[in-house]
């Protein structure tokens, strides 16, 4: 019956093509059952709106598919993958993996190398299971070509895709190594590229037809996999041949059903958004408006204490500074709650031009962070009344304005201040979280932290950090074997010891803070400065205002914390090592939304190499990125996983809150928790503390 329904489901579709005389608009392409847009089992050419991020998951009687697909690029699709086999067992030790099914772990990429023309057809090339167990890897070649409501699309696969061999492989002709390919299963988290387009080739195609009525689409494919060499086992297959139907439940959402290999249900969803799209929609006091009283040369204590006021709640400056010095007039404080820094120097400008001093011709507003200056705005005072009043139509001018290095005058003619507090304290929850481990699919700790924060003098500040545990599963981590052969440390795989902890001091340290001039700044520190270690270490950096490169190094001395009880973490064992990166930050001229970060040192195992870090910043200001550490220690010696890799996604919380703020909250994706290739966790780096020095990440 399903078959049946499903066959007349798309004849009906087909039929309506016939007599419809318009159709409607596409409302984008949809997702396939491995997540990235496709059909169902294959691919197309098409490609998401750039920023488009979708959640998919798809069900049938062998296999679960969860994956999230994002548009980093108009021409880079990526997506991360967990197929849940459900005929499988994740070990055949049960005290290790209880009776968890087995989970692979698969991270795809799809590039388009030209679009449609009236001609030409999108073609793309792509992988999938890039850095996998090889269960589902696979090669390919598409194009897509649309006519009306229908897009066809047809392509060459390898590997999974191109199993049933009805096709030669074209590359047999130039090698006879490409003729066959090494199908055996490979440990997670390894990389290998020698079996690429390897191997029998097979064809595949297809076409999805949007039906007059919006909401619904139709599918119809043609695979190139015979389902003979599934992990799950031999997989019957009655028909080449896929349909299925993609119904629009909202604009973020999708709900899928599909009849596949002649005798096999797929039903599914996707929910989408697009990070581009993403605004802030809190309510925010108005901008004040430009009703100058100029003022006598002699800044007035009534005058200057409204702009104070003015510059903390409205523009958003904490412990905010007025100055004079001849014609310039200075104002310094920390932005603490725009996001976008224009914004609050937009607003700091209009107070100061609300009551401006006789004589004053320039602005300069200095933000500062952690009482180290990032950039003055200096702004022009007579263009900026120009800006402010109004000008006639077709005579507008620039307003000359411009960002540059910290200006902070050594001496003053005047100068009024709003006390800063020295002591801060608050508390957040905590969620850190691990998904995919052998143990449990899902591991995570629950809690609270409070942190208090004390400035002893300008430039020393104290911090502490106590942590409550609420509720976790790491009882289940099982890691407590390393391999054989491997000589490495354990520095990060006693967590389940440290996390057994109800309530623990996670941090206890002192910073001293410095800008030493010329687009220098540096801090030395010391304490307990994560969970698992403490001790010693100094950092430096150089990054000019608004430049798309800085550098910096970090040198540290820390042991071990014992992990045995909550009393105990406050003693060190016997382990202690040198650690330190030298790092460079670039943002290239071509892609000034993305930030690429190469570290060079030596981790907390001993281990030396390197870790490669790229990110790419979206218009809304989430950051999506991913990393990748390779170290001189060995895939065996390192274990399950072979190197340090991770994804992680930074939302800025002004997209959810009632509020303007500059917070963010972080989602980090680690396949695995081993002990190569391990960083220490500083609770401040001075890349992070200078952010305002650049306009592009915000």
């Amino acid at each position: 019956m399903k078959k049946k329904y499903l066959y007349s489901l798309l004849a009906l579709g087909v039929s309506a093509a016939c007599h419809a005389e318009t159709y409607p608009a596409p409302v984008g392409p949809s997702q396939s059952d491995f997540g990235g847009v496709g059909l169902l089992q294959t691919p197309t050419a098409r490609m998401a709106r750039e920023g488009e991020i979708s959640l998919n998951y798809r069900d049938n009687d062998q296999y679960r598919y969860y994956s999230a697909s994002v548009q980093l690029f108009p021409w880079l699709e990526t997506t991360l993958r967990y197929t849940d086999v459900r005929t499988k067992q994740y070990s055949s030790v049960d005290a290790f993996s209880g009776d968890q099914t087995y989970k692979d772990k698969a991270f795809d990429l799809k590039l388009r190398l030209w679009e449609e023309s009236y001609w030409m057809p999108q073609v793309s090339v792509g992988a999938r299971d890039i850095g996998g167990t090889g269960l589902f890897d696979s090669e390919y070649i598409v194009a897509n070509k649309a006519w009306g409501p229908f897009d066809f699309s047809l392509g060459m696969g390898w590997g999974y895709l191109g199993t049933s061999g009805n096709a030669t492989n074209p590359f047999c002709s130039y090698s006879d190594k490409y003729c066959h390919r090494d199908n055996s299963y490979r440990e997670a988290g390894s990389m290998d590229s020698s079996q690429m387009f390897r191997g029998p080739a097979a064809f595949f195609g297809g076409v999805e037809y949007q039906t007059p009525w919006q909401p619904l689409r139709l599918k119809l494919e043609y695979e190139g996999n015979n389902y003979q060499q599934d992990f799950a086992g031999k997989l019957d297959q009655k028909s080449k041949f896929n349909v299925g139907a993609i119904y629009r439940v909202a604009d973020w959402a999708d709900v899928n059903l599909s009849y596949e290999r002649g005798n096999t249900v797929m039903f599914g969803f996707t929910l989408r958004t697009n990070f581009n799209d993403l605004r802030p929609s809190y309510n925010d006091n108005a901008r004040p408006k430009y009703r100058p009283q100029p003022q006598d040369a002699i800044l007035q204590h009534s005058v200057v204490a409204n702009q104070l006021t003015l510059l903390k709640y409205n523009a958003g400056f904490a412990d905010p500074n007025i100055q004079t010095k001849g014609d310039t007039l200075y104002v310094t404080g920390e932005q603490v709650k725009y996001r976008d820094s224009r914004e609050g120097i937009d607003r700091a400008n209009r107070i100061i031009m609300n009551d401006l001093p006789e004589g004053i011709r320039t602005i300069r507003i200095t933000e500062n962070r952690l009482n180290m200056p990032q950039v003055t705005t200096e702004t022009n005072v007579a263009s900026l009344q120009r800006h402010l009043e109004g000008e006639p139509l077709g005579h507008e001018t620039p307003l000359e304005q411009k960002r540059v290095t910290p200006i902070v005058p050594e001496t003053t003619e005047q100068g009024w201040y709003i006390d800063k507090s020295s002591f801060d304290f608050h508390i957040d929850p905590v969620l850190s979280q691990s998904v995919g481990g052998p143990e449990s699919f899902y591991m995570y700790q629950l809690g609270v932290m409070g942190t208090a924060d004390w400035w002893v003098t300008d430039h020393l500040l104290t911090s502490g950090s106590l942590f409550a545990n609420i509720a976790n599963n790491y009882d289940k981590f099982n890691y407590t074997n390393p391999p054989s052969d491997s000589k490495l440390p354990r520095v990060r795989t006693h967590v389940r010891e440290y996390v057994e902890n109800n309530v623990y001091v996670n941090n206890l340290q002192a910073n001293y803070f410095q800008y030493l001039g010329n687009n220098f700044y540096g801090q030395v520190y010391g304490g307990y400065l994560e969970t698992m270690f403490g001790g010693a270490g100094v950092e430096a950096l150089y990054r000019p205002v608004d430049s798309n490169w800085a550098v910096g190094i970090d040198a540290n001395y820390v042991k071990q914390r014992d992990w045995r009880s909550a009393q105990d973490m406050m003693k060190f064992t016997d382990y202690s090592v040198k650690t330190g990166h030298l790092t460079a930050y670039w943002t290239p001229p071509f892609a000034q939304d993305v930030l690429v970060k190469a570290s060079v040192g030596q981790y907390l195992a001993g281990d030396k190499g390197g870790t490669l870090d790229i990110s790419k910043h979206f218009d809304s200001g989430v950051v999506v990125g991913g990393y990748a550490t390779i170290t001189n220690v060995s895939g065996d010696e390192y274990g399950e996983g072979e190197f340090t890799k991770g994804v992680y996604v930074s939302v800025p919380l002004d997209l959810f809150s009632s509020g303007a703020t500059r917070s963010r909250a972080a989602v980090n994706w680690v396949p695995l928790t081993r002990d190569g290739g391990q960083k220490l966790g500083r609770k401040f780096d001075l890349y992070g503390i200078t952010s305002d020095k650049s306009m592009n990440f915000r």
